[in-house]
């Protein structure tokens, strides 16, 4: 006959009874055989669960399902965090290598498709998928790799483009597959070699032929009437000869100049080219990436050449000359005043021998109209 399991709550019951008859002056052996159990069977249920009640056999019992509920999340997270480690999910970067990360977690790891790809979080269409070869697969992929490499900058809608032309029929995705599969990549645009001048300064090789086309700046320093420093920025357009900006501080950074140039290019656009010599402030990498992203070319001067940068320098002697000469600048504010009027009258007022006499702001306007 089969032994008879009993649940906690039953034992319990069992030994409240025990205990009851062993009040009534039964003995313990008589009471456990009258109870269905062995004396043997009492004691080690009563070392077990003696002073309990069924409210605390049920509370122990759910407490024992919870145990048992967190060592299977414990061990199911240990084991992901194990297969994470194993596998770089990182570099996953195409769905054939995730396809063969899967592969390999249920092989080595012993879990289900579905929990590795859960884990990877890799799509389970992906990893079940098998890819259909067609028959001209290599003749296409050597045609692709044929493209790449004698036509230079060509990327794969280009090729996708010159083998429709040739009459095949072709998916761009298919021609971009390949050649991801290749590790195809278009070749780097080359700036176009550009120079001002020759290395003796004999020949003009970019001229200003429009508003906006070619702007030049330069620093030029004064003092105030302290012995302090200023640094006047001065910035012209080398077409019209107008002085777009001249900004007195007492120091300047690469972010300082980016700064004047922003509020300027707000209301006036972005030149071409601007031109400038090789001081710190204006070969700076951040200010050269800024120009970069909004189109703006940079160019500079031979080192030791300012004659090169012939409208600026032109622009700074006649400032010199005409108005720092003549002022003394008590504070900053008196400065700053002080060049805008003069700006003022250099644009509009004075003439301008490179211009037939005329000032160069109503040639700007006139040319912009």
């Amino acid at each position: 006959m089969a032994r008879k399991k009993y649940s906690v709550e039953q034992i319990i019951i069992k030994l409240r009874e025990i205990e009851v008859l062993c009040g009534s002056g039964s003995t313990v052996a008589e009471a456990a055989r009258q109870s269905g159990i062995t004396e043997q069977t009492y004691y080690r249920w009563r070392k077990e669960y003696g002073g309990m009640n069924t409210t605390d056999a049920k509370r122990m019992k759910e407490l024992e399902k919870e145990n048992a509920r967190l060592k299977k999340l414990v061990a199911e997270l240990s084991l992901d965090n194990a297969i994470l480690k194993d596998v770089n999910s990182k570099k996953l970067l195409s769905p054939v290598k995730r396809k063969a990360a899967v592969a390999d977690v249920v092989l080595h790891h012993g879990v289900s498709q579905r929990r590795a790809c859960r884990v990877l979080k890799v799509n389970r269409t992906a990893a079940r998928y098998e890819p259909v070869r067609l028959p001209d697969e290599d003749e296409v992929r050597a045609d692709i790799i044929d493209k790449a490499t004698n036509f230079g900058r060509v990327g794969y809608r280009m090729v996708t483009n010159m083998m429709r032309n040739e009459g095949r029929k072709i998916n761009h995705k298919r021609v971009e597959r390949i050649w991801r599969e290749e590790g195809l990549k278009l070749p780097q645009k080359q700036p176009k070699k550009r120079r001002l001048f020759l290395n003796d300064g004999s020949c003009v090789r970019l001229r200003p032929e429009y508003k906006n086309h070619v702007w030049s700046y330069d620093f030029m320093e004064d003092t105030t009437m302290d012995g302090r420093k200023i640094r006047f920025l001065n910035i012209i357009d080398e077409y019209t000869r107008e002085c777009i900006a001249s900004v007195p501080r007492r120091s300047w950074r690469n972010t300082d100049v980016i700064e004047t140039l922003a509020d300027i290019m707000l209301t006036r656009g972005c030149p071409e080219y601007i031109r400038s010599d090789n001081g710190p402030e204006f070969i700076a990498k951040k200010l050269r990436k800024w120009l970069e992203n909004l189109g703006v070319i940079t160019t500079y001067i031979e080192p030791g050449s300012p004659w090169e940068n012939g409208y600026c320098e032109s622009f700074n002697s006649r400032m010199r000359d005409e108005f720092l000469n003549g002022e003394l600048f008590g504070n900053m504010y008196e400065t700053q005043v002080l060049t805008k009027r003069w700006v003022k009258y250099y644009n509009t007022i004075r003439p301008h021998s490179g211009l037939g006499g005329r000032p160069p702001a109503p040639q700007s306007l006139l040319l912009s109209a």
